[in-house]
């Protein structure tokens, strides 16, 4: 495979290159593209030093797949230009995301729905795939009527200059604002920019997106998004309202037979997910499981995982593993 990663210098960029060489991806030649800001510089990718490239000549070298990490706007413009040379995009902004042409996808829920044909696929908001990643066997057993999410949000999904904020502020250095407030020793309830509904598009994307992964717009969502001071990942309570019945044992037992979800559920030991250790892993963790007594049908769980692995590049390259495995990319496509 020849294999392009776009945004490569960036937080995700370097995430996913750690990714690829981890999974052991099968890579014959590799681009690292960014900015023409960045070109020139040098990664490294297995103990070799690769010479960054501009995205007009990472079109021209028409890999069989591009990764995007390189903000909505890059991609808008660029994943038709690789799509035109016959490249596979799998893009990590929300620009793709709920264009109704396109596939929205976890691998683990829905990946058979995509076919050759599909040249840009999306990939998901990172607080959306670690709550679906749970919720979707349940579904498809109980059926969710009503989802309310409160998400505690690292600030690595802002990126590098919301880390060097929390640094300094740590430190008491005066530097550069990723937010409009100080984050160390503070929680902030405004997740990328605020919509006219007074919700921020980080809050509409987890109401949008779930519903087009599972494929079920009677879903009612609502959600409120706090960016938080910790990097390892982020956590999410989620309150689910189910159509029918449900046994808490059986929810467990389902969980912990889910490809890609990890149960940490034990207050007898204190054990329930915390972004301390979902850090650097790329499995999603469930815990405080627990009936809602409040009213009928209705159960909490506390959800946690790392934002820059499956909620970011982990999830992208298991698509790209997917498109390779089906043959759904490569010298298999005309």
């Amino acid at each position: 495979m020849k294999v392009a990663v776009v945004g490569a210098t960036g937080m995700v960029g370097n995430v996913m290159l750690q990714v690829l060489e981890e999974r052991n991806f099968p890579i014959t030649e590799l681009l690292l593209v960014a900015s023409e800001r960045s070109v020139g510089k040098k990664l490294s990718y297995k103990g070799e030093e690769y010479t960054v490239i501009g995205l007009k000549d990472a079109v021209n070298a028409q890999p069989d797949i591009a990764i995007f990490s390189a903000g909505g706007g890059t991609s808008l413009e660029w994943a038709p230009k690789f799509a035109e040379v016959g490249t596979t995009v799998v893009d990590n902004s929300s620009a793709w995301r709920m264009d109704p042409t396109k596939k929205l996808v976890v691998p683990e829920i829905n990946a058979s729905e995509l076919t050759k044909d599909d040249k840009i696929i999306a990939n998901p908001n990172c607080s959306t795939i670690q709550m679906v990643l749970p919720l979707a066997p349940l579904h498809k057993k109980y059926k969710i009527k009503r989802l309310i999410v409160s998400t505690y949000q690292s600030i690595t999904g802002t990126g590098v200059k919301a880390v060097q904020q929390l640094e300094n502020e740590f430190n008491g250095v005066k530097g550069e604002m990723a937010y409009h407030y100080p984050i160390h020793r503070n929680a902030i309830p405004h997740c990328d920019v605020f919509e006219e509904n007074g919700y921020t598009k980080e809050e509409m994307k987890l109401v949008r997106e779930p519903q087009k992964i599972l494929n079920d717009r009677t879903i009612a969502i609502t959600s409120t998004a706090v960016r938080i001071p910790v990097v390892g990942g982020h956590s999410e309570s989620v309150n689910i309202e189910f159509e029918n019945e449900f046994d808490v044992a059986e929810i467990r037992k389902l969980l912990s037979e889910t490809p890609g979800v990890k149960v940490q559920d034990n207050t007898d030991t204190n054990t329930y997910p915390m972004p301390i250790y979902a850090e650097g892993k790329n499995d999603v963790f469930v815990g405080r499981i627990r009936r809602d007594e409040s009213q009928p049908n209705t159960l909490n769980m506390w959800i946690v995982a790392d934002n820059l692995r499956k909620g970011a590049a982990t999830n992208a390259i298991q698509i790209a593993e997917y498109l390779i495995e089906n043959k759904l990319v490569g010298e298999t496509v005309a």
